[in-house]
């Protein structure tokens, strides 16, 4: 399994790089991603570190690829990706693609604005060719009215257009004004004018048939022509407050229609040039964002590029010459080489003559975990990563993950056609994974769903094993070898008459002996009257059986543990305790189960005694009087000896680790780890034999401090630790039974599902069954995939997973570590998409 059982060996090493060549060998690594740099200035701020106008300069042309990226989009402008991934350009290049942005930048908003100067412009000519087309048709309506002599409109029209009609010996002369509004304020606006005006107003308004479009937005308004008459100074200074209030637009209109014909005319020549300028507009600002998308991903990664490496520079010391570059970083030590490669191309790309020293270094800092994984693993990790960190060099649950899991989420799920939906769901996105990567959108839900690919591949084909073994197909049993239970002995008439029948399997006739089923559970039991309580005594022991082995693989872990960190305290002190007390307790549990299944027949099965009892009895020290109703010979001496050693047990978990401690303590031998080596042993590695160590960076020690040893807090640690142990060894094991309730529960729900919808279509006969069960089958489909494979898969998929980090992990895996995050542009890209 490689370092994918534990973390990769990881060093503590020291950089030194030339000024000139350290941008080069820094872009490098990055390229490399095999390194984790330590930040050397935690103190300085990050606006007084020596690369800061670089990284500043950086987000500046960010912004500008930003601005240009959301004009492609706006624009509705295809982006090219052709996959091409440059190298970090050198530094010189970087003003030349400062000035590309900027070029490009205040041309594009150039351009803008003269754009939304022209559509603007387009637009008061387009609403004043509206007015006076409106205004005109208003006019003309009002003088067809006058000369037909319309008694009810005669007066209105003569004193509101006319104008020379006498009030009191004063004569009356009305004004107007016209313009627009929005549609949705006009029911306001009338109301507001008719209240500020005392009705001493007359509004007409009529809507513009298409929706014009805003200069500033781009979207489609719809707009009114209104044109309001009034009298005197005072009611037209009134009528224009509140037009500027509700942000009405009004435009001048001559009085004559000679002038507003005229007007019409200039209106619309000005309209058809400001078109043709427009569409010119439109076509060079085109040209520039084609132009500038098929170049805008390639930008967007030397962007990129170029900031994370002065951000990464910005990490590293200055040397008392200010010529060199000092840094600190985490890599694996099998990688050193590919490293030191790097270094050296980077330092002849920079034409450095000076090489790039690269020196391993000693400390008592806990490195990162470092796992390498691929496609396929990644996923399983990541689910361990999620409960905690692997510490360094611990066991790491991953690759027994990539088993365990999925095989623990298809006991609880077992249906071999669910299984089957699920698989071939799982093996269509492996199958199209090239194409479904690149399509990938930003949805949340869907990027699970891929990122979890071969998990979901796998816990379907699991789920076709289960449920092949519990013989579920679609809640279904299906009879692939023939059934070992026959009724040759029973006849017609006894089956019509009567409505159960019991088959003895002690009847030869009825039940074959020495010939179940090859392979998963008779299908006959799917008819038996008694299935569930069949399928839940099998179930039920299944699942504290798995439950056993699971418990017992996970101490057996910590084994490995305790011999690759030579703590051999722990081994006789916590290991053996801890398996022999889950041994003696629920190991004697699962062997007794096994023992009744092989010992008691059909024949005997009714001697064969109940295991809850014999396991209760066995801790009240309760034994039958008669020696026939012990399972085996010796059961007495031997349940009373388990139960004893059980006890020792917990003793030797609570004071022998402690005590050793203590003694070396006394002793004055206490050990301390250092990077995978005693404190005694610990020494200075160089890149070079024979050269002298590094000095020890700052903040880091030469010496460990000298700690406080406290007996009685080691002993209620102790102590915490071996009751969390003992009380978990029964909740942990009564916490598998999750794998039965929801085995059972699954299949109650799709044989709830079959009974219920698709059995209503095949109930029918002839072509009225076709059309009901074509009728039905969807909603049978939509259910299934809705319900079980969703719902009950994902409430499998959470249960699994507790059982994972819960009653697995806490028997070996602390995750008390750091994440190993090298200093990658793979990664920075995939961060950033």
């Amino acid at each position: 399994m490689g370092s994918l059982f534990r973390s990769e060996e990881m060093t503590l090493a020291q950089l030194f790089l030339q000024s000139e060549a350290a941008y080069a060998c820094v872009s490098e690594l990055g390229e490399l991603g095999l390194v984790q740099f330590r930040d050397l200035n935690p103190d300085v701020n990050a606006f007084q570190r020596k690369f800061v106008n670089e990284v500043r300069r950086c987000d500046e042309m960010e912004r500008k690829l930003r601005f240009l990226e959301k004009e492609i989009k706006k624009a509705g402008i295809p982006i090219v990706d052709t996959g091409e991934n440059p190298d970090a350009p050198p530094p010189r290049e970087m003003i030349d693609l400062e000035a590309t942005f900027e070029k490009l930048e205040n041309e594009m908003k150039e351009v803008n604005t003269n754009q939304e100067a022209l559509k603007r412009n387009f637009l008061e000519l387009t609403e004043l060719k509206h007015i006076l087309r409106k205004t005109q048709s208003f006019f003309e309506e009002a003088e067809f009215h006058h000369q037909m002599q319309d008694p009810a409109l005669a007066e209105e029209s003569h004193s509101l257009l006319l104008g020379d009609e006498e009030r009191g010996g004063q004569p009356m002369r009305l004004g107007f004004v016209a313009g627009v509004i929005n549609r949705e304020r006009l029911p306001m606006f009338e109301r507001m004018l008719w209240r500020a005006c005392r009705g001493n107003v007359f509004l007409r308004q009529t809507e513009i048939e298409t929706p014009l479009e805003d200069p500033v937005t781009g979207d489609q308004v719809h707009k009114c022509v209104f044109i309001i008459f009034f009298q005197g100074d005072q009611l037209k200074s009134r009528v224009k407050k509140i037009c500027e209030g509700f942000r009405a637009t009004l435009y001048p209109c001559p009085e004559t229609p000679a002038e507003r014909r005229e007007m019409a005319i200039g209106v619309m020549t000005r309209i058809e040039d400001l078109q043709t300028v427009l569409n010119q507009t439109q076509d060079h600002r085109h040209r520039v964002l084609v132009s500038a998308a098929k170049n805008i991903r390639v930008w967007f990664i030397k962007a990129r590029k170029i900031k994370a490496i002065y951000h990464t520079l910005n990490l590293f010391n200055l040397d008392v010459t200010q010529k060199c570059l000092i840094a600190e970083c985490w890599c694996p030590v099998a990688d050193l080489e590919r490293i030191q490669l790097a270094l050296r191309r980077g330092t002849e790309h920079s034409g450095s003559s000076v090489p790039s020293i690269l020196n391993r270094m000693t400390t008592k800092q806990s490195p990162p975990t470092y796992h390498k994984t691929n496609k396929f693993t990644s996923a399983f990790q990541a689910l361990v990563d999620s409960y905690g960190v692997a510490s360094y060099s611990e066991v790491n649950p991953g690759p027994f993950t990539i088993i365990t899991f999925p095989f623990l989420f298809a006991v609880m799920f077992g249906d071999a056609g669910h299984g089957l939906i699920m698989a071939l769901f799982g093996l269509w996105m492996v199958w199209r994974e090239k194409q479904l990567m690149n399509q990938r959108k930003d949805d949340g839900t869907w990027s699970i769903f891929f990122g979890g690919r071969y998990i979901i591949l796998l816990m379907g084909c699991f789920s076709i094993y289960t449920g092949f073994i519990y013989n579920d197909f679609f809640s279904k049993s299906l009879n692939i070898f023939g059934s070992s239970w026959h009724m040759a002995n029973i006849s017609d008439e006894e089956i019509k008459n009567n409505e159960m029948l019991e088959l003895d399997p002690n009847v030869t006739a009825i039940y074959t002996p020495g010939s179940p089923y090859p392979f998963g559970l008779d299908p006959i039991w799917n008819m038996a009257e008694n299935k569930i309580t069949f399928l839940n005594s099998f179930k039920m022991k299944m699942s504290v059986t798995l439950g056993v082995i699971q418990m017992t693989f996970g101490i057996c872990l910590s084994l490995s543990n305790y011999r690759f960190f030579k703590d051999p305290v722990s081994m006789f002190s916590v290991f053996i305790p801890q398996l022999l007390f889950l041994m003696c307790i629920f190991g004697y549990m699962v062997f007794i189960v096994f023992f009744k299944w092989i010992v008691y027949d059909a024949s005997i099965s009714y001697k064969a005694p109940s295991l809850l009892i014999t396991m209760i009895n066995m801790f009240l020290f309760k034994f039958p009087d008669s020696q026939d109703d012990y399972m085996y010979s010796g059961q007495k001496g031997f349940q009373i000896f388990l139960v004893l050693m059980a006890v020792a047990c917990v003793p030797c978990m609570l004071f022998i680790k402690p005590f050793f401690e203590w003694r070396a303590h006394k002793s004055g031998k206490r050990t301390v780890r250092v990077n995978g080596a005693t404190e005694d042993t610990a020494v200075i590695m160089d890149q070079d034999e024979g050269e002298m160590p590094p000095p020890p960076p700052e903040g880091v020690s030469g010496h460990k401090e000298e700690e406080e040893f406290d007996i009685g807090e080691l002993l209620i640690y102790q102590s915490i630790h071996t009751i969390e142990f003992c009380l978990g060894c029964i909740s942990h094991t009564a916490s598998y039974l999750r794998l039965w309730a929801l085995s059972l529960a699954h299949a109650q729900l799709s044989e709830v599902l079959w009974s219920m919808v698709l059995h209503i279509g095949l109930g029918f006969q002839g072509w009225v069954g076709a059309v009901v069960t074509t009728l039905v089958f969807p909603a049978f489909a939509v259910l299934t995939i809705a319900i079980l494979l969703v719902m009950e898969g994902l409430s499998a998929f959470l249960h699994a997973l507790r059982l994972h980090w819960v009653e697995f992990q806490s028997k070996f895996y602390k995750g008390e570590g750091h994440q190993f995050v090298p200093f990658s542009f793979e990664a920075l890209m995939e961060d950033h998409n």
